[in-house]
């Protein structure tokens, strides 16, 4: 069975096995459903066969620690094999087999638990998505966000530090505030120059599918701190923010290019701010009356 699916204008197709159990509880991806596409973007399928990284020449492999999702990227000649675990202290649940493009993904599951296939199908398709759509005026961010008033108002940090408390406290504190997405919403930058915030299948721990776009308002770094202060960054500075907040393979010349020339336009098209910030009304207050 083939579904095809939507996000930011490109799309996507999945193949899975007529009798594949777990389609129900793929509930993330039916606002993003479109009809059969037959030639998508990129497509994933599964792969019957074992993906082997084993000798392959390790192009990542960050450090982790428990709970965290370890992703490890090799490179075999003009393909590519990810290995998947959705913690540090679990073995590797699936293999995803990928062509020098990142236009055909094949996954293949080491695990067969109804958790760890639908972590690696979504982890796989975040992967292809993040990596195909790269030279296209795309970035996948990892970020919480806010529409408001049309805009969106993408809160950025790192794990753990804040972003989806900040969202919080406009929904509680900021008349007319609607969470857009809570961990992977889509950037994309249009011929036109303009930039748009895209919701995703992909939302983290808070399920918040939502198949919606808004103009940018703001990008905001939240930065734990005694007091609440709000500054505009400099270009150099939302440009760093933007490298370090974004999925994609910078060590690869092609696909950096492609990272670099979107980055640019939004830093120097959109407004960029640090929020030093409590986890407080206050902050939510203070960050809205500067960005609103």
């Amino acid at each position: 069975m083939t579904k095809s699916y939507k996000v930011a204008g490109h799309i996507f197709n999945l193949h899975l096995p007529e009798d594949f159990p777990f389609w129900d509880a793929m509930d993330a991806y039916s606002p993003f459903e479109v009809p059969l596409c037959e030639k998508p973007v990129f497509a994933l399928e599964m792969s019957p066969d074992p993906i082997d990284s084993e000798g392959k020449e390790k192009v990542y492999d960050a450090p982790t620690e428990e709970g965290e999702t370890v992703i490890k990227l090799f490179r075999d000649g003009d393909r590519w094999v990810f290995d998947l675990s959705p913690d540090a202290r679990i073995r590797t649940v699936a293999r995803l087999g990928a062509n020098r493009d990142f236009s055909l993904g094949q996954l293949h599951f080491c695990s067969r638990t109804k958790r760890s296939v639908l972590f690696a199908i979504n982890n796989a398709l975040m992967l292809l998505f993040a990596f195909r759509t790269a030279g296209m005026g795309t970035l996948e961010m990892h970020a919480s966000v806010i529409r408001n008033g049309g805009r969106a108002f993408l809160f950025l940090a790192k794990s753990g530090t804040g972003k989806s408390t900040h969202s919080q406290l406009w929904l509680k504190n900021v008349p007319g505030s609607e969470l857009l997405n809570d961990d992977n919403p889509i950037v994309r930058v249009h011929e036109d120059g303009s930039v748009k915030i895209y919701g995703s299948p992909w939302s983290g721990k808070t399920p918040c599918y939502k198949n919606i776009v808004a103009d940018a308002g703001a990008f905001v770094q939240i930065r734990r701190c005694a007091e609440n202060k709000i500054t505009r960054l400099s270009v150099f500075e939302a440009y760093v923010l933007l490298y370090t907040s974004s999925s994609g393979l910078k060590t690869d010349s092609a696909m950096a290019d492609g990272l670099h020339a979107t980055m640019e336009k939004i830093a120097l098209g959109c407004p960029c701010y640090v929020l030093d910030c409590r986890p407080d009304d206050e902050a939510a207050l203070v960050c809205s009356q500067a960005v609103l």
